[in-house]
């Protein structure tokens, strides 16, 4: 129950994140938060989703309104799903498998990153086939291909390529704290843990969170090690290999998404990371404006980075999104309040964009475009 003098309650993502600042080991939150050099490109792009203006019609009877979206041949529940996050049992143990459930009772899709804490095998069943694998081409084009044979052999139907992460963005805020991934703790991280019992105490019980996709043939995971050698010939091989869907993440040029249509990739999820790797980047909003231009109406764009609210989910499709990601809002949700927490920030999300889609006198939100933000 909530404090009658603090409320505890999630209400906001920024409650969700406030929350989570105060429960998570500074170590922690600064690598579920941070973002490249400055945060300048992380900002800049979260200002951007919020200057667009939208345009509310009224007298349509919107009583009755439809949040599911069509995402390769099945409905998901929400317009959203969750973004592949590595190390997601930082914020609280098991929650890989409370995002799991959480796809599961949506039937929205759930990304699991090649550095998950829980087996892509367990995520799979635990999200009742809801789950798509999410690739880092590691430099070990073997252990590459063993991941993705080991996806298809678990029932993966989705592969996500996640491209932008040539060498892996410049993040002070991490770089202050020492955080390491496998995680490791010294001096600097024992002091912070100990003056955050509660997470502390709770993670020691569980044991320390693991990198639980690695090991013999799959390799071993370094996440500073250059991936800079993927191209598109890459992009080629996995294109036969893979028979099931295959989505390129982390896409910003017209032209590069351009060519992956021409190559067969099913959809280009536009993205820059959440701000992660580069500060000076365009800002995704208005690239996901010049892609969908450029590849036609028909054509599956995903989005994600800078979403906070269910206003911001209804601007990128309107702008030319088919579905959205979410990623650091789930995490902040889960430290804030576990399974409870995650729960109330996918109802406040579902809650905003169902009264947005009122407030633009509309039923239905896959009959959002561009006629509904007012030009700049």
């Amino acid at each position: 129950m909530p404090n009658m003098f603090f409320d505890t309650d999630i209400h906001t993502v920024s409650d969700a994140r406030h929350l989570a600042k105060k429960r998570l080991p500074w170590m922690v939150f600064d690598y579920i938060d941070g973002a490249a050099g400055d945060g300048f490109g992380e900002q800049a792009n979260r200002d951007a989703i919020r200057a667009l203006r939208l345009k509310p019609r009224v007298l349509n009877n919107v009583e009755q309104r439809d949040v599911s979206v069509p995402v390769f041949g099945k409905k998901s529940d929400l317009p959203f799903g969750i973004s592949p996050m590595g190390m997601c049992n930082l914020a609280a143990p098991k929650a890989d498998l409370m995002l799991a459930k959480l796809a599961a009772k949506h039937f929205m899709p759930v990304g699991v990153s090649t550095a998950a804490s829980t087996s892509l095998e367990v995520m799979m069943d635990t999200s009742e086939g809801n789950a798509w694998f999410q690739l880092y081409f590691s430099g070990n084009e073997d252990a590459s291909n063993a991941l993705i044979k080991r996806a298809q052999d678990a029932g993966y139907q989705t592969l996500i390529l996640t491209v932008d992460v040539p060498e892996v963005g410049r993040r002070p805020r991490e770089l202050r704290r020492g955080f390491k991934m496998p995680f490791k703790i010294g001096p600097r991280q024992f002091i912070d843990f100990a003056c955050h019992p509660q997470w502390s105490l709770s993670t020691l019980f569980h044991g320390k969170p693991e990198l639980a996709n690695f090991g013999g043939k799959f390799g071993e995971f370094d996440r500073t090690s250059s991936r800079a050698g993927a191209d598109w010939g890459l992009l080629a091989k996995i294109r036969d290999a893979w028979k099931g869907n295959l989505v390129v993440k982390g896409v910003l040029d017209p032209s590069d998404a351009l060519k992956m249509k021409k190559m067969g990739v099913d959809a280009v999820q536009v993205s820059s990371h959440g701000g992660r790797q580069l500060d000076g980047s365009l800002n995704a909003i208005n690239a996901l404006r010049d892609i969908r231009k450029a590849v036609g109406a028909k054509y599956p764009l995903f989005y994600d980075s800078g979403l906070r609210s269910g206003e911001d989910i209804v601007k990128a499709y309107a702008v030319g999104a088919n579905f959205t990601f979410l990623g650091r809002p789930f995490s902040y949700a889960i430290a804030a309040g576990g399974s409870r927490g995650l729960d109330q920030l996918t109802d406040i999300l579902t809650q905003e964009v169902s009264i947005t889609l009122a407030q633009l006198g509309e039923t239905n939100i896959v009959s959002l475009g561009a006629n509904h933000i007012v030009a700049a």
